[in-house]
C-alpha cells in the first residue's frame, strides 16, 4: 500500500511500516496544508492517510473520499511509543476502509 505519514509522526516511523511504500507530509511539500487540503490532495497517490490528530474525525467529513484514515492513540509521538501500535497498524491498513477512519491504540 501507498501510506502518507503526518507531520505529527517522526521521522523514523515510516522504517517500521515494512512491505509499504511510506512517504511523508514534509516528503511532498505539504507541510503547510491544513487537514482538508491536505486530504484532498492525498488521494490521487496515496491509500492511506497516517496521523495522531485525534479531533481530525471530527473536524472531516472523510465520507466518499478514496483514502483509508487511520488515527493513532499513544502515549507521545516518540518512535518507542508509536513502535507498540505497529502490529496494529501493519495488520489492518489491508482493510482499512477509504473514507473512513480506523482507530489504533488506546
Amino acid at each position: 500500500m501507498r501510506v502518507v505519514l503526518d507531520a505529527n509522526l517522526p521521522v523514523d516511523f515510516r522504517k517500521l511500516l515494512t512491505g509499504h511504500q511510506v512517504d511523508r507530509v514534509h516528503d511532498r511539500g505539504w507541510s503547510n496544508l491544513d487537514n482538508g487540503a491536505l486530504l484532498t490532495a492525498c488521494p490521487e497517490e496515496y491509500d492511506a492517510f497516517l496521523t495522531l490528530d485525534q479531533s481530525l474525525r471530527y473536524q472531516q467529513n472523510l465520507r466518499g473520499r478514496p483514502i483509508a484514515v487511520m488515527i493513532l492513540h499513544a502515549r507521545s509521538n516518540r518512535l518507542q511509543d508509536l513502535s507498540a501500535l505497529v502490529p496494529a497498524i501493519l495488520a489492518g491498513l489491508p482493510t482499512a476502509p477509504p473514507g473512513q477512519v480506523t482507530l489504533v491504540g488506546a
